[in-house]
């Protein structure tokens, strides 16, 4: 099945890419909190997916 929490970070960054207007800092906020409840509990390739999916979030922020 898989990790539970590295899913639902995965899922939430991929709601913030496509969030617009006043809901995407939230978004954003949710999937980094997201990122780092499943970082503790994850495999070294499912934390450097991690990563990458923090750098995406930090790419969202600044545009």
């Amino acid at each position: 099945m898989g990790n539970r929490l590295f899913q639902e970070a995965r899922q939430a960054v991929e709601v913030a890419k496509y969030a617009d207007g006043k809901d995407m800092e939230g978004l954003v906020d949710k999937a980094k909190n997201a990122i780092s409840s499943a970082y503790a509990n994850t495999t070294t390739a499912e934390q450097q997916q991690l990563a990458e999916l923090q750098q995406e979030l930090d790419q969202i922020k600044t545009h």
